[in-house]
């Protein structure tokens, strides 16, 4: 792999069905490894229960404030600077419980391919 700069391009940014939007900065086939995706909940929205499978997901958020639920933890706050770390093949989903955006960088290892992508509602 070359070193390189990968620079932002909101104009990128699309709509899933799971009820966010998603704006991918990095999954490539050639770095197998990792990708990176930027999502945003709007206020007051809660994303469908959705898993990945065979793939593990992180998600830090770097914006506004959050309800996280994971599998069969009881629901999370989170804040700006916390990570929630979500097994491979378990339910997920966040819901913003602020007044303005969620913002947080889904990393998924490997990396994300739709194929492994599941509505579990």
């Amino acid at each position: 792999m070359q070193p390189r700069i990968v620079k932002q391009d909101l104009t990128r940014e699309f709509p899933i069905p799971e009820g966010c939007r998603i704006l991918e900065t990095w999954n490539t086939g050639a770095d197998e490894s990792v990708s990176i995706a930027r999502a945003r909940v709007a206020p007051g929205v809660t994303t469908k229960w959705h898993c990945l499978e065979g793939i593990v997901e992180r998600y830090l958020l770097v914006e506004g404030r959050g309800l996280v639920e994971i599998g069969t933890l009881e629901p999370v706050e989170m804040a700006p600077g916390d990570l929630a770390v979500i097994p491979a093949g378990v339910r997920q989903r966040i819901s913003n419980t602020g007044p303005s955006d969620l913002v947080f960088y889904c990393i998924c290892s490997p990396r994300f391919v739709p194929e492994r992508y599941r509505i579990s509602e």
